[in-house]
């Protein structure tokens, strides 16, 4: 039996139920793991809130790390005993063990953490398809990333100074502005003090970003746009603060024949040779000491309904983990 976390029915952080759960053997291209942490993303909150709809009632949770108990029939990547981590499909990481299918659980490897592998995996691979699968990006482009001081965010600063990109980040509060900083964004605007569209303009020389990497989705659509140079990208990756209401195309033509993009993670790693080479890539880059993945928040399992509480009310910085036993 393991714990679990489930939902019934969508709604607020009280939605959540313990219960225990068999967890069984794995069938053919499955594996199961025995979890030591499991990662927290805001996807995690749009599950349950029903912006994004699930078949209830439903495990919870995308993101884990731990080690592999058992392996099914055709599954050649891990073995039993392997150190693991995965972000992806289906939702459950809020358990003790699961069985799930192999092809984006990946290896782990020696002086990474479980508690660090699961904080990294969905949102160093989302960063990883940000800077390298999204637009071309080249030393000295400039990108402006909002929420700056989030889980993501500061695995972004770092990646950006690690290839000579400069990173303006938004964020809401001064420290967390500086927490920006600290990891590697050029620049930091607090968003509350500030008009940030316009002081991007200042920073740019009148000129505007390369791409915008907005997770924060309604409250800074527009504000985006405006911050882009001519042909540049609008990667909205995120709705944070909500969907982006629906919008004339031709504005895009208006303000400079900008682009725009609406990717997901799980595209990207649907193929299990990218997704092992988007998690090796992220690994590399934590290994070398070029990333390092700042935890800000620990919860027990049993008090994940608090763990969503910080999150969805912006009192997070980094990742947040709930921990295993």
């Amino acid at each position: 039996m393991a714990l679990t976390a489930i939902i019934e029915a969508h709604g607020g952080p009280e939605q959540f139920k313990l219960v225990d759960r068999e967890v069984g053997d794995p069938g053919p291209g499955e594996i199961r793991i025995a979890q030591k942490a499991v990662g927290l993303n805001f996807i995690d909150v749009y599950q349950r809130t029903g912006l994004y709809p699930m078949q209830l009632p439903q495990a919870m949770g995308m993101e884990a790390a731990g080690v592999i108990e058992a392996v099914g029939e055709g599954v050649t990547h891990l073995k039993v005993g392997d150190r693991a981590a995965y972000a992806s499909q289906p939702p459950g990481s809020y358990t003790e063990a699961r069985v799930m299918p192999a092809a984006q659980v990946c290896p782990l490897p020696e002086g990474i953490s479980f508690e660090e592998g699961a904080a990294m995996m969905l949102k160093g691979m989302t960063v990883e398809y940000l800077f390298h699968r999204t637009t071309p990006l080249n030393r000295g482009d400039t990108v402006l990333f909002h929420a700056a001081a989030g889980g993501v965010g500061l695995i972004a600063c770092q990646w950006a100074r690690s290839e000579g990109i400069t990173l303006i980040g938004t964020a809401g509060t001064d420290e967390k502005c500086q927490l920006a900083l600290d990891h590697g964004a050029t620049h930091c605007i607090n968003y509350r003090s500030t008009d940030w569209a316009a002081r991007v303009k200042e920073l740019t020389n009148g000129k505007g970003v390369d791409a915008v990497m907005d997770a924060v989705g309604k409250d800074t659509f527009e504000g985006s746009l405006d911050s882009l140079k001519p042909l540049g990208m609008m990667i909205s990756f995120g709705n944070a603060s909500g969907p982006v209401p629906p919008f004339d195309v031709g504005i895009l033509g208006k303000k400079g024949s900008l682009k725009i993009t609406r990717p997901t993670i799980f595209t990207h790693i649907g193929d299990h040779g990218t997704c092992q080479a988007m998690a090796k890539h992220l690994s590399d880059k934590v290994l070398s000491g070029d990333v390092k993945i700042n935890i800000g928040q620990r919860f027990a399992l049993k008090d994940v309904a608090k763990a969503h509480e910080a999150l969805e009310a912006r009192q997070t910085t980094g990742s947040t983990v709930l921990e295993i036993g």
